[in-house]
C-alpha cells in the first residue's frame, strides 16, 4: 500500500490511478496507530478491490474499525449508480442487518444491585445463543412470509410482541421495500423458521450496562438516557437465513458476472447490475432477510422485557424503552448528493444527522443515535449522527472496535474459563454457552474502542452522546 497518502488528520486515501482497474479512489478514515493495525491484514488489498465494482460512485470507504472480510472488509462502505450500478452480496456480508438495538430500562444500576446476577441469569434463560440455535418462536408458511415482507410489524400485529414505539424508533421502521419471500430459497427458509429471538454465536450478544457518563445532555435526553440508568445492548441478526441468502446469491451472481461483461480482481465480490434479474432477485432477498433480522432483535427485546418482568417486577419491564435499532450489513437505496444511489455498508452503520427525514421524530433535533459497541471489558459508545457523514460518508460511520486479533489467535492467547474468572472479578457477569467462543470474543482481540471512536467525532461523522459500562454479558 505504498501509495497510501494522508488528506487531514483522520483521513486519508489511495488514489484511484495506484491500479489500472480503479475507478475511484480508495480512503479511509483512520489515525496512524489504527493504520498500522488496519495495514496488517488484506484489509485495504480488499478496500483497493471495491473500487473496481461497475457503477462504484465518488470513492469506496472504510471505517476506522476496517478489518478483514469476504469480498469487501469489515467496515467497507460503497455506493453504486441506480438502477444499473451493481449490488455485491460480499458488500452486505453473510449476517445480513446483524446490527444492534439498545433498551433503557427505569431502573439505575444501584437499584439493581444484588439483583444484577439473577437478571444476566434470566436473561440467558429468555434468550437462546449458540451457533444454529433455535428454540425462540417458530415462524413458517404465510406467518414467516409475514416477516419476510414486514418486519417486526408482523410481530405487533400478529403476536402482540413488543410496541408501535419500537417499530418508530427502529431504522427504516424495521422494514426494507421491495422485500420478495420467493426470491429466500427453502434451505433458507428452514434455517431460520425457528429463530426468531435468538442469539446466535461470535461477536453477538446480549449485554447489560450501566450509563457511565453522559457527553450531550441533550441528546441524551432525547434518546431517554441518564447517568447511572441501566442499559441493554442487542446484537444480533439473521442467523441461518440470512447467512443462506448469502450463500445462495454469491454462487448465483458468480455464475452470471460473464453475462453482463463484468471482470473483478476478487470472485468474493461476485456481482450483478441492479436492474438485472439476479441483481433484483438478491435485492429481494436481501431485503426479506433484513426485516427478518429486526423481527429477530425485536423478538430479543420481548425476551429481555420477560426477564426484567420477572426479577425486578412487570413495571419496569412495560417501562423499559427502546432507545435505537441500527443496521449493520445492508445494502439501501439513498440519495446522497442529489443523485440515488446503493450504499452498501458492511460492518458500518448509518449515521444521519439532525434534521434528515429517515430518523425518529424525538431524535431530530439532536441527530439519529449511532452505537458503536466495544467489548465485553470495554465501554461502549452512543454518539449522535453530525453533518459531516453525508458531507464525507454516505451518512455513514462504523459499528464497533474492529478486529485485532483472528479468533484462532485469540484463544491462543487466553482460555474461556479464565477470561471468565478475569471478567467476573471485575464485576461482569458472564453467561456463555461456550468457553471457546468466550475466548474468541477476549477484550484484547478488538482494537481501543476509545481511539476508534475518537476517529470517528474528529472526522465529523458522529459525536459522543454517552459511555456505557459492562456489568453483565450473556453470549453464545
Amino acid at each position: 500500500m505504498s501509495d497510501l497518502r494522508r488528506i487531514d488528520e483522520t483521513l486519508w486515501e489511495i488514489p484511484a490511478d495506484a491500479r489500472p482497474d480503479m475507478r475511484v479512489p480508495a480512503r479511509v478514515f483512520a489515525d496512524a496507530e489504527l493504520l498500522a493495525a488496519i495495514e496488517a491484514d488484506r484489509s485495504l488489498e480488499q478496500l483497493v478491490n471495491m473500487t473496481t465494482l461497475p457503477g462504484v460512485v465518488d470513492c469506496a470507504l472504510a471505517m476506522p474499525d476496517i478489518h478483514q472480510g469476504y469480498g469487501f472488509p469489515v467496515g467497507g462502505v460503497a455506493a453504486t449508480e441506480v438502477p444499473d450500478g451493481v449490488v455485491s452480496p460480499g458488500g452486505v456480508g453473510y449476517d445480513i442487518n446483524c446490527g444492534v438495538r439498545l433498551l433503557a430500562a427505569p431502573f439505575s444500576a444501584d437499584e439493581l444491585d444484588g439483583d444484577r446476577e439473577a437478571l444476566v441469569h434470566e436473561i440467558s434463560r429468555a434468550v437462546p445463543a449458540g451457533t444454529g440455535r433455535g428454540g425462540g418462536l417458530t415462524l413458517r408458511g404465510a406467518e414467516l412470509d409475514g416477516v419476510l415482507v414486514e418486519g417486526p410489524r408482523a410481530l405487533v400485529d400478529a403476536h402482540g410482541i413488543g410496541t408501535e414505539d419500537d417499530l418508530e424508533l427502529t431504522e427504516s421502521g424495521g422494514r426494507l421495500p421491495g422485500a420478495d419471500p420467493s426470491a429466500v430459497s427453502e434451505r433458507a427458509r428452514q434455517r431460520g423458521a425457528d429463530q426468531l429471538g435468538t442469539v446466535g454465536s461470535g461477536n453477538h450478544f446480549v449485554e447489560l450496562q450501566e450509563v457511565e457518563r453522559i457527553y450531550d445532555d441533550a441528546a441524551a435526553a432525547a434518546y431517554g438516557l441518564r447517568a447511572g440508568q441501566v442499559t441493554v445492548l442487542v446484537h444480533s441478526g439473521s442467523r441461518g437465513l440470512g447467512h443462506q441468502v448469502c450463500t445462495d446469491y454469491v454462487k448465483r451472481l458468480d455464475g452470471v458476472q460473464a453475462r453482463y461483461g463484468i471482470e473483478l480482481p476478487d470472485r468474493q465480490l461476485a456481482c450483478a447490475p441492479q436492474s438485472s434479474p439476479e441483481g433484483r432477485a438478491y435485492l429481494g432477498a436481501m431485503a426479506a432477510a433484513a426485516n427478518f433480522a429486526w423481527a429477530n432483535r425485536h423478538a430479543l427485546a420481548h425476551g429481555v422485557r420477560g426477564a426484567i418482568a420477572r426479577v425486578v417486577g412487570p413495571r419496569a419491564a412495560e417501562e423499559t424503552r427502546q432507545v435505537y435499532d441500527v443496521a449493520h450489513n445492508v445494502a439501501k437505496l439513498e440519495t446522497h448528493g442529489g443523485r440515488e444511489v446503493c450504499v452498501h455498508r458492511k460492518g458500518a452503520t448509518r449515521a444521519f444527522p439532525a434534521g434528515s427525514g429517515d430518523i425518529p421524530a424525538a431524535h431530530r433535533h439532536v441527530g439519529q443515535a449511532v452505537f458503536i459497541p466495544g467489548s465485553m471489558g470495554t465501554w461502549s459508545y452512543v454518539l449522535a449522527g453530525e453533518p459531516g457523514s453525508l458531507d464525507r460518508s454516505f451518512g455513514t460511520t462504523c459499528h464497533g472496535a474492529g478486529r485485532l486479533l483472528s479468533r484462532t489467535g485469540a484463544r491462543k492467547r487466553i482460555e474461556g474459563a479464565e477470561l471468565r474468572r478475569q471478567l467476573e472479578a471485575r464485576g461482569i457477569v458472564v453467561r456463555s454457552t461456550s468457553n471457546k467462543g468466550l475466548a474468541e470474543e477476549a477484550p484484547f482481540a478488538y482494537k481501543d474502542v476509545e481511539r476508534v471512536v475518537d476517529v470517528v467525532e474528529r472526522a465529523g461523522l458522529a459525536r459522543r452522546v454517552a459511555r456505557l459500562r459492562p456489568i453483565g454479558v450473556v453470549k453464545g
